[in-house]
């Protein structure tokens, strides 16, 4: 029997490349890294970025836009858009029923990132750089200025992968980018009030504190405290959704 006729490669699918940018995108917005009403980079920005045609990015942007992700401005101040989320009660009550349904996948993600991120914190008070101090105070700076949840959030997100990527092993970068989109629809279930606020703020400054001052178990005790405070928030969220479905069956 000839060799061609045994074996059989699949061919590359390099039509599939517009489904792995839209997916970046979709995880970005999911990650409130780019904020709702804020303009993506424009289409020959996003082919510099990717590596990728033209073509590609227009079908990725279509994908996005049949999920109502992003919307197509036209004009001089156009451009595409991240989409407004709704807030009518069906949307919240969706959200919500997303959640539950989810809830032995939130459990499992919970117990990750309590086992995952205070050891990252040790590793990056171990091996951080200058400018690795310089993104996380960006990132509280953010925070501190941040005049609605999605920014703030976004900034949140963006602090927790500088600390991260401060390890210097983009495998935990990429690990805490997956846990915290994986959380965003329980986390924005989380209360938006300035005491929480607060709370959320004062542990990144103890973190970042140890990170800088070099010491690898003040920084693993720092996120520890800070990611057991934020699991008891989203664990108590998860009770009140429960109780919630109880009452409307």
């Amino acid at each position: 029997m000839a060799l061609d006729e045994r074996v059989r490669f699949h061919r590359i699918q390099q039509v599939r490349a517009h489904e792995y940018v839209a997916d970046q995108i979709r995880r970005h917005i999911a990650l409130r890294l780019i904020a709702p009403g804020e303009s993506l980079p424009s289409e020959r920005e996003l082919t510099a970025m990717f590596g990728v045609g033209r073509p590609t990015i227009q079908l990725a942007l279509r994908l996005l836009e049949h999920d109502h992700l992003v919307e197509t401005r036209r004009g001089r101040a156009g451009g595409t858009f991240v989409s407004q989320p709704a807030e009518d009660a069906a949307v919240k009550e969706e959200l919500i029923l997303r959640t539950l349904r989810r809830r032995e996948e939130i459990e499992e993600l919970l117990e990750l990132r309590r086992t995952l991120e205070p050891r990252i914190s040790a590793l990056a008070a171990a091996a951080r750089k200058k400018h690795d101090l310089v993104a996380m105070r960006r990132q509280l700076l953010g925070m501190s200025e941040a005049v609605t949840e999605p920014d703030y959030m976004r900034y949140d997100t963006q602090f927790h992968l500088a600390v991260a990527r401060a390890t210097g092993n983009r495998r935990f970068a990429s690990a805490i980018e997956e846990i915290r989109a994986e959380l965003n629809d329980v986390i924005s279930l989380l209360p938006e009030s300035d005491t929480w606020h607060g709370r959320i703020y004062g542990e990144h400054e103890a973190i970042l504190a140890a990170v800088e001052a070099r010491d690898p178990v003040a920084a693993e005790a720092a996120m520890d405290r800070h990611v057991a405070s934020s699991d008891q928030g989203i664990r108590a969220v998860l009770e009140v959704i429960r109780r919630w479905r109880g009452r409307k069956r």
